[in-house]
């Protein structure tokens, strides 16, 4: 009888097999492969040569792929990618934020497990844990939990108080890579301080490090519903600023999540594909701060009584909003709104640096018979879950339609049916772009829509918000009187100078201007409101002679202090995956009033193909003038 086989050494081709699974970038030492595609192995033996007459061999692996897509420009797009944009700015400015998402970087691979060990589910049962490992629905929720530290020592501390001395100012980061690698390095100690977007970021390096395809998504004007109704409920006193709410319901101006790409084999049929996975921490789901995987088709349909965490998601694009008047400690109705929550959807193209808007992934129409339907099958399914009455807005399914296409967080549209009952239309319009460090000039348009005179009283002011929707105290305010011929339009202009509005700004950069209106023949009241977001001149950035692996590089790196005042602690931030082995911080000082510098930074690329550079500046009185550049880098020698 033949002598069995002894085998002397396995050769696991790792340079081969990671450059046909696309990991080459993370290690051609190590074996990395992806599900669902095959390998080569070589087997060497010790005693005698392999006889294929004689021999057999049996290798068993289960490699079952929850997470393929067919498309390779897609794979290319939400798994090989390393940077991106992020939307930020309000609905009318939609602006894109460069990010390094940095998942091939050294050390990433291994850091991305090490959260893995971390997690409460490993703490509690690693068995366990590791044998549900191989679950996209599963693993993403582990990750989505440990993005956030609320109950553990995840990755990053939230914090939307304006103060972050001990920490960086959320706004200032520019990629996941140093996010990461600090979390290692202290031992797993949660780094200060991330919202939404980083949060997002950083789950989309971590997803798509193991494999999961994922996109950064951000949804503008994103509904926060506290207790489940479906009502964002809305404040605000007789000056029509808006006033904290006690609910802690909100509007946030922008919210970023993510979606990942998995089968869904727990919920019924046809629900698998994009899901939503939001890794700030806002309400617990199972006891712990994470929410999803809910499925995208799910919500459009309205079915959100399927898991995970789908209706807190459909209440994100798609409450209602009801504002209120407070005076004298009561509280008066003034509308509610159908079409203000859920606007511009967006997540960046695939192969490209344009903007997709995906709205229609999430709900149908507003306006359209099938979005009314929806809601109201959302509404009766959550109804159905809780006791009969337990919430004001829960008994009202009625939806009334604002006769605009815009809501009552409209930028420059009238939005409330009052202006029906009283014949007079409101809205603002902007004079000059809003520009940091200049004055905002704007007026405000009333329409007499009537054949009778109409005398208005008209309450202005203006307050900072935080993205989040968390009002600051006003810091300006007026009153205007306007009496209207029948069928005469007016305009009444107004002026915030820059030395007002500038020690109230929050660095989000988030002004709201209110007009609250009524006429004296009528108990109606219109209100009417635009949010402004300040802009920057952004970053320009050079790259001085043709980019080749493994040869020096110059780049140039272009700023200015776009205000009329010195500024002190400046600092630049440059960082891009494949260029620069860390990120770069260079200590500026200070900058003259509108002073324009530049500074050229000499750096190796250590990787071939397209990549970007990212650059950031911070300074006392500005955190977030942004810059990117994108650049190829050749191979050759």
């Amino acid at each position: 009888m033949a002598q069995g086989l002894e085998v002397a050494l396995i050769d696991l081709q790792s340079s081969w097999n990671n450059v046909r699974h696309h990991t080459e970038e993370i290690s051609s030492e190590r074996l990395l492969v992806r599900r669902g595609q095959a390998f080569n192995i070589t087997l060497y033996f010790r005693n005698r040569g392999f006889q294929p007459a004689l021999d057999n061999l049996i290798f068993v692996v289960e490699t079952e792929d929850a997470v393929y897509l067919d498309s390779e420009p897609q794979r290319q797009e939400y798994v090989v990618n390393d940077y991106g944009f992020i939307y930020q700015g309000n609905k009318n400015w939609i602006r894109p934020c460069p990010w390094n998402y940095g998942q091939f970087e050294e050390n990433i691979i291994d850091i991305c497990l090490e959260l893995l060990d971390k997690s409460l589910h490993f703490q509690i049962d690693p068995a366990i844990d590791c044998a549900l490992r191989g679950s996209p629905v599963y693993i993403s929720r582990v990750v989505c939990a440990m993005i956030n530290s609320n109950d553990d020592n995840g990755v990053l501390n939230g914090n939307w108080s304006e103060n972050y001395f001990d920490g960086i100012n959320p706004v200032e980061w520019t990629g996941s890579v140093a996010i990461l690698k600090q979390w290692h390095a202290t031992g797993c100690q949660p780094v200060r301080y991330g919202q939404c977007w980083v949060f997002a970021a950083v789950m989309c390096t971590v997803m798509r490090c193991l494999g999961i395809p994922t996109r950064v998504i951000t949804n503008f004007d994103s509904g926060h519903d506290t207790d489940g109704n479906l009502i964002i409920d809305e404040y605000y006193d007789n000056t029509g600023r808006i006033l904290e709410n006690k609910k802690k319901d909100t509007v946030w101006n922008f919210h970023v999540w993510n979606e990942c790409w998995m089968a869904r084999k727990d919920i019924p049929p046809g629900y698998g594909g994009w899901q939503v996975l939001d890794a700030t921490p806002q309400e617990t789901s199972n006891g712990l701060y994470c929410c999803g995987p809910a499925s995208v088709r799910a919500i459009k349909e309205g079915e959100v009584d399927l898991n995970y965490d789908t209706a807190f998601a459909f209440s994100m694009v798609n409450a209602d909003c009801m504002s209120w008047l407070v005076y004298g400690g009561k509280e008066q109705k003034l509308h509610q709104d159908t079409n203000s929550v859920g606007n511009f959807i967006s997540t960046k193209s695939i192969q490209s640096d344009e903007r997709d808007d995906i709205t229609e992934n999430y709900k149908y129409p507003e306006g359209s018979p099938q979005e009314r339907e929806v809601f109201l099958k959302a509404l009766l399914k959550l109804k159905a879950r809780r006791s009969p009455g337990s919430h004001r807005a829960a008994s009202q399914p009625s939806r009334p339609r604002s006769l605009s296409g815009d809501g009552p967080r409209s930028l420059d549209t009238p939005s409330l049916r009052p202006s029906d009952v009283v014949q007079v239309s409101m809205k603002f319009q902007l004079l000059d772009p809003p520009n940091m460090g200049q004055d905002i000039r704007f007026v405000l348009l009333t329409l007499n829509m009537s054949l009778q005179f109409k005398d208005l009283k008209v309450n202005l002011s203006a307050q900072s918000l935080l993205h989040d929707g968390s009002p600051l105290p006003p810091f300006w305010q007026d009153t205007a009187f306007i009496t209207l011929s029948p069928e005469e339009a007016k305009t009444y202009p107004c002026k915030i100078p820059y030395s007002q509005y500038s020690q109230y700004l929050s660095t989000d950069k988030l002004i709201r201007i209110s007009a609250l209106g009524e006429e004296k023949s009528s108990p109606e009241k219109i209100l009417v409101n635009k949010i402004i977001t300040l802009a920057y001149p952004g970053i320009m950035i050079n790259v001085l002679g043709e980019a080749v692996v493994n040869q020096p590089l110059s780049i140039q790196v272009i700023f200015s202090n776009p205000l009329l005042e010195p500024v002190a602690d400046c600092e630049l931030t440059v960082e891009g995956s494949g260029l620069f082995k860390k990120q770069q911080r260079v200590l500026i000082g200070v900058l003259k009033p509108q002073h324009r510098a530049s500074i050229t930074l000499e750096t190796v690329p250590f990787k071939s193909g397209q990549r970007q550079i990212q650059a950031n500046l911070r300074s006392n009185k500005f955190k977030d003038i942004k810059g990117y550049r994108n650049i190829y880098v050749d191979s050759r020698l």
